[in-house]
């Protein structure tokens, strides 16, 4: 007799909570993904429960970083598969507090799987030996670019490493609200620029806030006079230190008045709807990138990592690292880009389709593997055709 299998219960573990719409934007597809392929009750192990469950369409959401190891592994048993990922989340500053749920997963031999996850920087030998120790244990160990993969050789990881994409870009556009554009400073006959910044810290430990500062400054008045544009910057962690640090970028400008920073909050698939309106961006922030990729917006980008430089690797859009740049240089290159943008647009679009496929397949793999855990529903679910 075959048993029918009304869900799946899948843990989900990850930066999210509302502080980062790069963030949200990965669970959203990853719910959204989930869903489409099989009947799924998702448990979020969240940094903000209520925002999870203000954003998303799970089941429940718990504050993990509020819980004991006893608490969380009540949270964690009865699972069917504990994820974790996507994002960023394997680096020196934060790994060990990411990876105690998957430890408690083995333990309680829960199957789980990282779903295309990015790694580093891992300079820490005790944090280098912790993620070994870890992943060795992971039924499938999925990342988000080759140098992820590559670091994780590097510490010990001797196994086998499927590389993917950043869930991100399966990321659809929602409408906006009726009068975003006028409040947000996005109507007019100029050209529309979209800027990113960020702030220094334990993701982006080298970078020289005074420094990137004037830059972008001097980049934004040059933009303003050379294009007749004018600049909106895009806070991707608006509760954050975005805000801030826009506005530090632009107490060093000559024309700020024709700049505005987002006043409103969005969504990650507004903010994605929003950015199409942009003639070109420049920006520092993976997923402000990404979602000018996935609108066919050019962009300039400043990579303050090497998560920045696997994307651009990947689109096939060069620009030397931060540090190597100088405000002369960095005009240059945005002129240039300027001039080239319909061939920028083309290049994109050439390199978005495998991207986006290789993204899909996180999910096939995810959906196979709990299919093979629990043959007794495989003839009620569909499997995916591939994955590999």
């Amino acid at each position: 007799m075959i048993k029918e299998k009304k869900s799946f219960k899948v843990g989900i573990s990850g930066s999210y909570g509302g502080f980062n719409l790069g963030d949200e934007a990965i669970l959203q597809v990853i719910v959204t993904q989930l869903r489409k392929s099989i009947p799924v009750d998702i448990t979020v192990f969240s940094r903000n429960a209520k925002d999870t469950l203000r954003r998303h369409q799970v089941e429940r959401a718990i504050d993990v970083r509020e819980l004991t190891r006893e608490e969380a592994t009540r949270a964690i048993q009865g699972l069917d598969l504990f994820i974790l990922g996507g994002g960023g989340i394997l680096y020196d500053a934060e790994a060990r507090t990411y990876l105690r749920e998957v430890d408690i997963a083995h333990r309680k031999g829960i199957p789980t799987m990282t779903y295309s996850v990015g790694v580093g920087p891992l300079d820490d030998p005790l944090v280098q030996k912790l993620v070994c120790d870890v992943l060795k244990q992971v039924n499938v160990i999925t990342v988000r670019e080759r140098g992820d993969a590559r670091l994780l050789e590097d510490i010990g990881v001797h196994r086998d490493i499927i590389v993917t994409a950043d869930p991100a870009l399966l990321l659809k556009p929602e409408p906006l609200p009726e009068d975003a554009l006028s409040v947000e400073h996005m109507t007019g006959k100029r050209h529309l620029v979209g800027m990113s910044v960020r702030e220094a810290g334990v993701a982006a430990p080298d970078l020289d806030e005074k420094f990137y500062h004037g830059l972008l400054a001097n980049a934004a008045d040059f933009m303003i006079d050379r294009f007749d544009a004018d600049i909106v910057f895009f806070p991707m962690e608006q509760r954050m230190l975005d805000t801030q640090q826009s506005h530090a970028v632009i107490a060093q400008m000559l024309r700020p008045q024709r700049v505005h920073v987002l006043k409103g909050e969005y969504t990650s698939g507004q903010l994605l709807s929003l950015i199409k309106h942009c003639d070109l961006v420049v920006g520092m922030r993976l997923h402000f990138l990404l979602f000018a990729a996935l609108q066919g917006v050019p962009f300039v980008a400043l990579p303050y990592s090497a998560k920045v430089g696997g994307l651009l690797h990947a689109l096939q859009v060069e620009m030397p690292p931060i540090n190597l740049v100088n405000a002369g240089r960095l005009i240059a290159h945005i002129d240039r880009s300027w001039d080239r943008r319909n061939t920028l647009k083309a290049k994109i679009r050439s390199t978005l389709p495998s991207m986006k496929k290789e993204a899909l397949n996180t999910n096939r793999l995810a959906v196979r593997l709990l299919i093979d855990l629990h043959p007794e529903y495989r003839k009620t679910v569909k499997a995916p055709k591939s994955g590999r």
